[in-house]
């Protein structure tokens, strides 16, 4: 018989092709051992050899990627190659024909409990489905068992965002250009122009333009570790450049020839967050924020200001009005001002209403 019960209770399949043996497993019941069998055999009748998957997923990793080296942007493969490196044990060291999306679940359960950033497991679900992808392509496997495996909920606490206020602002520019004028200045526009860090590191000499306005012309990003792309929504956008940095703006790109990058160091180099960081000595003078926390700043100081919601949307570049919306919540709504207005209205002292002529 093809399936067989063991002494032990479980269940043994044995798969063979014509006379010749292929492969066997056990299961712990028939119906799984039925069911692999049915696969297996569906498989060698599309024409999928079943010993090559008796292969070890962590050897058929490093053949995709040899090849994938060949057909996708760096950036892709950058991400892909991390994938080696975060398969747990569990998944790398078992044939890569056994994986179901069992195994699947697991490992991205385990990468969510490791404690890695929501997007980073996303990104590691997709390069591990870009290789069942492939090894479908190449009849290593039958089908795709990451498709039907859904993520798993985060448990990580969402980092939220702290922007400066226009005066701790002010104060962490001061902070700042006791280490390093120039980088102070460079943030200091960055909490005035809302432009994210990829898209600072990228802004030329040209883009600056003070006719009609002046104006940063945006449509470059340069992510550290990566080429030069597009923006983040792929559009061009125009940043107003107020009169609080438009000195320090026309500063920097005095004397500069139209294709250099108007954000460097004083040494003329090209930012890197880890080193601006170290040299403006980031954590004793930023109160516990990020660098991305100068883009929300931009964001609050305009609205505060009365700039409405659609303009700043179209400044940051966000494609939903949703998102700009986040910074109107933090600052507080109409309805929120109003019920702060009642509470700190006449007649109340520390939220009880006066009463007059008790004994």
């Amino acid at each position: 018989m093809s399936v067989h019960k063991l002494p032990s209770g479980r269940w043994h399949a044995r798969l063979k092709s014509g006379r010749e043996y292929v492969g066997s497993r056990t299961f712990d019941t028939r119906r799984d051992a039925m069911a692999w069998l049915t696969r297996e055999r569906a498989a060698m009748a599309g024409g999928i050899d079943p010993r090559a998957g008796r292969r070890l997923v962590r050897v058929v990793v490093q053949e995709w990627l040899e090849q994938r080296e060949h057909t996708v942007s760096a950036k892709t493969f950058t991400a892909d190659a991390a994938l080696p490196r975060l398969l747990p044990k569990f998944l790398s060291a078992v044939q890569i024909g056994s994986v179901t999306d069992r195994e699947v679940s697991r490992a991205l359960v385990a990468l969510n409990r490791s404690g890695l950033a929501e997007s980073s497991v996303r990104r590691f679900r997709a390069s591990l489905s870009a290789f069942f992808a492939w090894a479908v392509l190449e009849r290593i496997v039958a089908t795709n068992p990451v498709k039907t495996a859904p993520m798993p909920k985060t448990r990580v606490i969402r980092s939220e965002m702290r922007p400066f206020s226009e005066a701790e602002l002010e104060a962490f520019h001061a902070m700042a250009a006791g280490q390093d004028a120039r980088l102070a200045d460079v943030l200091l526009v960055a909490g005035w122009t809302g432009l994210r860090w990829s898209e600072l590191r990228e802004v030329r000499v040209r883009d600056f333009v003070e006719v009609p306005l002046p104006l940063l012309l945006v449509s470059r990003a340069a992510p550290e570790g990566v080429d030069v792309k597009t923006t983040k929504s792929g559009r061009r956008r125009s940043v107003p450049v107020s009169d609080r940095v438009l000195p320090i703006v026309r500063a920097l790109a005095a004397d500069r020839r139209l294709d250099d990058l108007l954000f460097v160091t004083s040494s003329g180099h090209r930012l890197h967050a880890s080193a601006v960081k170290r040299t403006v000595q980031w954590t004793e003078v930023s109160g516990g924020r990020r660098i991305h926390d100068l883009r929300h700043t931009a964001a609050c100081l305009w609205l505060a200001r009365g700039v409405d919601a659609v303009t700043v949307q179209t400044w940051l570049g966000h494609a939903s009005i949703a998102t700009t919306n986040i910074y109107l919540h933090h600052l507080g709504t109409t309805a929120d001002r109003a019920g702060l207005d009642r509470l700190n209205g006449l007649g109340h002292t520390w939220g009880t209403r006066r009463e007059t002529g008790a004994s």
